[in-house]
């Protein structure tokens, strides 16, 4: 492992017009200072992490009452890491005295870590394109243009919610736009999506007396699966039985909403089995993320599922030295949404650009596997080995 010091020494860069860099991480969010944090420790030193908005930005952006749904224990001490750690050895947890932080929390965690490991960060730099050519990226941002061997997209999704779906979807306010619930004005919501943000928006409004009448084309609430990338998490099932919820939340599973209308300043719904919900304030949508993957889609190939095709390094299939780290990573029927999964990639990424560059890397990915944070061998695992 590289020692903090050799870390802290080789993160240090001044930017001008032309800088080169071994590696350019794209986003600094959990995927961005996570992965960032790992090419440190792996020896990569020439690296710069760059993002449009602060570090942890995206989390920052969440409604002020939305919490993680994952919990988090101070468990280093018996060699486990907590569930929302991005780094080995360290603990959400112990530093804040939380089990679920809010986004805001969470964010200022991310910004202690790129502190602590003086990890080499441009913030306010928004990428406006990114070519290949003779081995060499370009990327340029709105006020610098740089050069790499290797670009990491860590660009996340949250900024990027999903706004369509079914006629009549833009005159909806999607959950990602909200600062939060208590400002929001009327008595009676319609919510478009039943997973974890369209869950969390009706427990908040419930608390606060409201009526909510949730739709969602699947049956979420009824699923029984044990992994959290189909599944509700425990800690929304144990919201939902709250009396404020079962009181004031309508559900309606299998029952898609086809469309939406205006009509006199009353917003009409109607949804797949031909009933029609009218209310005056304007529907909620928590259908999810786009992913900024969607932004890149020129430099990987595309999976039947429309996620980019990536081989076992995690690398592009269609240009090398492009990466991909975060919530959009798929392998086969591997989903590695979710923190606790998406980093377990981390130091594959990081060990294969350490090794282009020649950087012994043995001790390195020994370190990681011991902390349960190097995932190589998929073939092994089901689905439910990812989401334990």
């Amino acid at each position: 492992m590289t020692s903090e010091s050799e870390m802290s020494q080789a993160s240090e860069f001044e930017s001008d017009n032309s800088d080169i860099f071994d590696t350019i991480v794209i986003g600094a969010g959990a995927a961005g200072i996570g992965v960032g944090i790992a090419l440190a420790h792996s020896g990569v030193g020439n690296f710069v992490i760059i993002d449009r908005g602060s570090v942890g930005s995206s989390f920052a952006s969440w409604p002020d009452e939305t919490r993680f749904i994952t919990p988090s224990f101070p468990s280093n001490s018996i060699g486990m890491l907590d569930l929302n750690s991005i780094a080995v050895g360290v603990s959400p947890a112990y530093n804040m005295r939380i089990e679920h932080p809010t986004g805001s929390e969470y964010a200022q965690h991310l910004q202690d870590l790129a502190e602590f490991f003086k990890l080499p960060i441009r913030e306010n730099a928004e990428v406006t394109q990114i070519s290949h050519q003779d081995d060499l990226f370009s990327v340029e941002t709105n006020d610098w243009t740089i050069l790499s061997k290797n670009v990491i997209w860590a660009a996340g999704e949250f900024l990027y919610p999903r706004l369509d779906g079914f006629p009549g979807s833009e005159l909806c306010r999607h959950t990602a736009t909200l600062t939060n619930y208590a400002d929001l004005d009327g008595d009676d919501f319609l919510i478009i999506g039943g997973y974890e943000s369209g869950a969390d928006a009706a427990y908040h409004l419930s608390k606060r007396g409201k009526k909510v009448t949730m739709f969602d084309k699947d049956d979420p609430w009824g699923l029984d699966n044990s992994d959290p990338s189909i599944s509700l998490s425990t800690f929304t099932y144990e919201r939902m039985r709250d009396t404020s919820f079962k009181e004031n939340v309508t559900l309606f599973p299998e029952n898609a909403v086809t469309s939406i209308e205006l009509v006199d300043g009353v917003y009409e719904l109607k949804s797949e089995d031909g009933q029609v919900f009218r209310s005056k304030t304007q529907p909620l949508l928590a259908s999810g993320f786009d992913g900024s993957h969607t932004l890149v889609s020129h430099l990987f190939e595309e999976r039947d599922d429309g996620f980019p095709l990536l081989n076992e390094r995690d690398e592009s299939t269609k240009t090398p030295g492009l990466y991909l780290s975060g919530p959009s990573v798929r392998h086969d029927n591997h989903d590695f949404c979710f923190i606790f999964k998406f980093r377990q990639r981390f130091a594959v990424v990081a060990q294969s650009i350490a090794s282009s560059l020649d950087i012994p890397t043995d001790e390195f990915v020994q370190a990681y596997r011991d902390w349960g944070m190097y995932l190589d061998d998929l073939s092994c695992c089901g689905q439910e080995c990812l989401s334990c």
